[in-house]
């Protein structure tokens, strides 16, 4: 029996769209969250405070496999061939899975190595630092690829089947986007119609990373509904080598020249009914669930460029002279170093202590993930951007270059054009922002969100009204004041070097920040959603925020372990100063800013209104469509799909 015609991209309103992104939301709060208190203006230290820290045998394990990799990066991974030919060799993921890396984070009864989220986050630092590329392929099979969803949503029979595969041979992927859907899958086109006990999926997705060399896909997939069948948006584990299923291209771009990534078509593909995760309508809510932890191995990688960045500004200031000292002393450099140690200290401190929290599974870190991801990709941007500039024109040269004259091949430029798609990839930045903002103001909206919803009757609406009234009474008055206006307050930080008074403005901050974000609700209600300007400015203020607390109480730990404490307690001060005066300027702009001005001149740009600026030039990029035709149907290109066996 053959499968129904697909059905066609559907139409959707922006608010339809809104509602799907909504109901794909965890609605529910089951544990506390630092960063969701922080954005309503409660300094929870206690829930950062001490740091939590792994346990021996995990630490121990965790270590073990470090020394191992790390002898593997050094000797058999030649990031300069990988940039060179555009291509990991096979040897390089061979050894890999010898070596156990594909089953980081599959527990060891699937024949995975177990490793807990602070060592896995570890180890993509590691690999990312030898070539970022590899981290990514890493990456995508473990933190969004067949092991994480299947980990939290798969059955057992799931498990038993797909994870061993996963932990030693095969490498999987993660399909959502289509050449004309990004982050509003409300519009995905994929089709999944129900055929007896199976599924036939038609349509083509992009930006496939793994796709090319992938043996097991994680397709997001809309189902019709149906008698029996509840339908939306849901996700299947295919096999790569399925009938029907074409990658048909490998894409190159500016950075990790060696991605495996493609565009792959679905065309008349039988998906058993068994390979359906969770239940129809349910794809959305896995993808998202999986994205709260998933999310944290790309600012782990950002920790490891940090890292580098750091190391190679300091030894190449240290040996480059200009009037008569090192250029590390001129101030205008000397600035540069400075924030990119700070930076990284902050950014690891981040990372770690969110990982740990995702292990012991405490509170909830769906924010702290995502704040992770959002300040880790745009920090690590600028760290990079500053040691190109401290390398003068040796930044700009390329590595190839510089060694065929005689001179180490740092590879500047590359790490630069590497680290840019982390502020797209997995939630752009302006994403982002959005995303961590609804977040954000989720009680607000769970006391008053009927107030401003122009679909509610004057009835629910005064319910909503008498609702609102009971919390703010009891939520305003504690913005007020805070241990902030204490002198004496988190002296528990204060040594040779006192972070108590960066702990006691986090408090005071967090408590305006909260104001600011009601006021900008009552003043703008139901229009609130589109002041995206704003809201990228209240989270980037808590992003800051978030980053002086772990910096702080990283500090504190590494001085109460006796590992580095004063030089730590200094790269915490000069961090929570430099992000201090970020935070002001970040508040300077919520109400003083060309947000309105600048939706003037864009409704201009798009009539045509100054389109007079675009004469004096020629234009490159030709012809063509700006979107390629994704119409479901059999593939009519070459098979490029390369399995690594």
């Amino acid at each position: 029996m053959s499968a129904p015609p697909t059905p066609s991209r559907p139409a959707v309103t922006e608010r339809e769209a809104r509602q799907v992104a909504e109901a794909a939301r965890e609605q529910d709060w089951r544990k506390p969250s630092f960063a969701k208190e922080l954005f309503l203006g409660r300094f929870r230290l206690d829930l950062i405070h001490p740091h939590p820290m792994p346990a021996t045998e995990d630490a121990q394990r965790g270590e073990e496999f470090l020394a191992k990799l790390r002898d593997f990066c050094e000797t058999k991974i030649d990031g300069a061939l990988i940039e060179r030919e555009a291509r990991i060799p096979d040897a390089i993921i061979d050894g890999l899975k010898e070596l156990g890396a594909l089953g980081m984070k599959i527990d060891t009864k699937y024949g995975g190595l177990g490793l807990t989220q602070v060592y896995y986050n570890k180890a993509l630092a590691l690999v990312g630092s030898a070539n970022p590329a590899v981290g990514a392929l890493l990456s995508a099979h473990q933190s969004i690829g067949v092991p994480q969803p299947l980990k939290i949503f798969g059955t057992q029979e799931q498990k038993d089947t797909f994870l061993p595969r996963c932990a030693r041979t095969d490498i999987s992927a993660f399909l959502l986007t289509e050449p004309d859907v990004g982050s509003d899958p409300a519009r995905l086109a994929t089709s999944a119609v129900p055929d007896g006990d199976d599924y036939v999926l038609d349509g083509v997705k992009l930006w496939t990373t793994n796709g090319v060399v992938a043996d097991l896909l994680v397709v997001m997939a809309r189902v019709p509904k149906s008698e029996g069948h509840k339908g939306g948006i849901t996700a299947f584990v295919v096999e790569s080598s399925s009938e029907g299923v074409t990658v048909e291209n490998r894409n190159a771009f500016m950075g990790l020249r060696g991605l495996e990534n493609g565009v792959t078509r679905f065309h008349q593909v039988r998906v058993p009914a068994a390979n359906r995760i969770g239940p129809e309508g349910a794809g959305l809510k896995i993808a998202l669930t999986t994205l709260n932890t998933g999310r944290l191995s790309l600012p782990a990688m950002c920790v490891g460029a940090g890292k580098w960045c750091l190391k190679i500004a300091r030894e190449w200031s240290a040996a480059r002279e200009q009037w008569g000292k090192p250029v590390a002393f001129h101030e205008a450099v000397g600035s540069k170093i400075s924030f990119i140690a700070a930076t990284t200290f902050a950014l690891e401190a981040v990372v770690d202590l969110s990982s740990q929290m995702a292990d012991e599974d405490r509170n909830d870190i769906r924010i702290e993930a995502a704040l992770a991801k959002l300040y880790g990709s745009e920090m690590a941007w600028l760290m990079a951007d500053e040691l190109v500039q401290i390398r003068g024109g040796r930044g700009f040269e390329t590595a190839e270059s510089l060694r065929a004259r005689g001179e180490r091949g740092v590879p500047a430029e590359q790490i630069l054009r590497d680290l840019r798609i982390n502020r797209i990839f997995e939630g752009s930045t302006e994403i982002m922002h959005l995303l961590i903002a609804r977040e954000a103001v989720d009680a607000h909206l769970s006391v008053a969100g009927d107030l401003i919803d122009p679909d509610k009757s004057l009835t629910d609406k005064a319910k909503a009204g008498a609702q609102a009234g009971v919390f703010y009474a009891k939520w305003l008055p504690k913005l007020v004041a805070g241990p902030g206006q204490l002198p004496t307050s988190y002296n528990e930080f204060k040594r040779e070097i006192d972070l108590s008074p960066h702990l006691r403005y986090v408090e005071r901050t967090a408590r305006k920040l909260a104001r600011s974000t009601f006021y900008a609700m009552s003043r703008w209600q139901g229009r609130m959603e589109t002041k995206q300007g704003f809201l990228g400015r209240i989270v980037d203020i808590g992003a800051e925020l978030f980053a002086m607390s772990a910096a702080c109480v990283r500090a504190e730990l590494l001085r109460g372990n006796g590992d580095h404490g004063r030089e730590a307690y200094q790269l915490a001060d000069i961090f929570c100063r430099q992000s201090r005066i970020r935070v002001e300027e970040l508040f300077g702009r919520l109400w003083a800013n060309t947000d309105d001005l600048d939706r003037t001149v864009v409704k201009g740009v798009l009539s045509g209104t100054y389109e007079w600026l675009e004469e004096g030039i020629v234009d490159p990029s030709g012809d063509g469509p700006w979107i390629a035709d994704a119409t479901p149907g059999p593939s009519r290109r070459e098979n490029v799909h390369r399995p690594i066996r």
